[in-house]
């Protein structure tokens, strides 16, 4: 029996996609080996590779100013790429924290050069509650870019409008959410994410860089480190995660046929409004400390008004064949991270075993 996945990353991945890759784990396709013992320069990996970046554009509706990358080190290799290419001497850049992530990014970004937070705000309790407002946030117009987190795992905040930047390039940590609802590519310098939330395992990260950036990036980093290097071999420099690029495709095509990143985002808001719902039914047994106007769709978090009950929360939820709702451990409390192929039934699921607890132990 498979259990009820909530895990924050790795996380939940698409059972159809799963099922492919059990089928095809010992013959990809026909050739007698599995999809990891193929080259990465023979063509059975390379319609492979070339699937998953066209399914991405399209998904995505990638523009031709932009180039996909796939590359490997997680996310967090990003947050020191990204000053390595485009953190010119005697300039900074500006970082946007609303949470641990952007944090950890802005502190690696000060490894390389002078980088500031232009925005960075946590409650009393020292937690990140919610994004800033236009308004709130002034940027250095000479800043070689705006760092920002679209969605934050941790905390459970999330853009739902992002900031408009001005002539400033933007640099996007997406994640957590990418392809969980649109967005519009060109008005980002430099997307990246993680794939262990919406895209499949871990071990690749998909970027997405537009052209007139990249001619602004460093050409005094090892070759291994520049972004313009992976756009020019297409992303075959070295060789790739194929398997993780495989799963991509799967994800891919799962995404597709369930309606596309439209789809995904009706279902996402429909999960998270139920989930939230019993949050706002019981505000006396469950605390969601996220501003209303901030709330993710991804990352659910919230805490138990009795905090001696949390070990009986997280040990009942298993007994009931869910995993992953123990916060983070910086953080405490729960989360739910309810990505794209965690389904409506696995929601109301936890929903009804939420309203349980509290009728026992209110």
């Amino acid at each position: 029996m498979r259990k009820i996945n909530f895990n924050a990353g790795p996380s939940a991945i698409p059972l159809p996609a799963l099922e492919l890759a059990q089928k095809e784990m010992l013959d990809f396709e026909g050739t007698g080996m599995s999809i990891m013992e193929h080259s990465h320069r023979g063509k059975d990996y390379m319609r492979v590779h070339a699937e998953a970046k066209a399914l991405l554009i399209e998904l995505m509706e990638v523009p031709a100013t932009h180039e996909v990358l796939f590359m490997q080190g997680g996310a967090s290799m990003q947050f020191a790429l990204v000053p390595l290419n485009f953190l010119a001497a005697g300039r900074r850049a500006d970082y946007v924290v609303t949470g641990t992530w952007g944090k950890k990014a802005l502190e690696e970004a000060r490894r390389v050069g002078e980088a500031r937070a232009a925005w960075q705000q946590t409650d009393v309790q020292g937690r990140y509650v919610r994004v800033p407002k236009q308004a709130e946030v002034s940027f250095d117009e000479r800043a070689c870019y705006v760092h920002t987190t679209s969605n934050n795992t941790l905390f459970g905040s999330q853009y739902w409008q992002f900031l408009d930047t001005g002539k400033l390039w933007q640099v996007c940590d997406m994640s957590s959410d990418i392809l969980s609802r649109k967005v519009e590519v060109s008005k980002f310098g430099l997307i990246y994410a993680g794939a262990q939330k919406n895209l499949g395992p871990s071990g690749l990260v998909v970027v997405l860089v537009h052209k007139e950036f990249l001619k602004a990036a460093s050409e005094h980093i090892p070759l291994i480190f520049r972004y313009a290097t992976f756009a020019e071999h297409d992303s075959l420099l070295n060789t790739p995660s194929t398997f993780g690029v495989y799963m991509l495709r799967n994800c891919l095509r799962w995404l597709k046929a369930e309606g596309g990143v439209s789809g995904m985002a009706l279902r996402n808001e429909k999960k998270a409004k139920a989930l939230y719902a019993v949050l706002d039914e019981l505000p006396e047994f469950y605390i969601a400390p996220v501003e209303k106007e901030s709330r993710s769709h991804m990352n659910v978090v919230f805490h138990l008004a009795n905090a001696a009950l949390d070990e009986a929360f997280v040990k009942a939820a298993a007994a009931e064949q869910m995993a992953g709702v123990k916060g983070h451990r910086s953080t405490g409390g729960m989360r739910a991270s309810i990505y794209n192929a965690t389904s409506q039934q696995d929601v109301e699921t936890l929903v009804d075993f939420m309203r349980r607890f509290a009728r026992q132990h209110g």
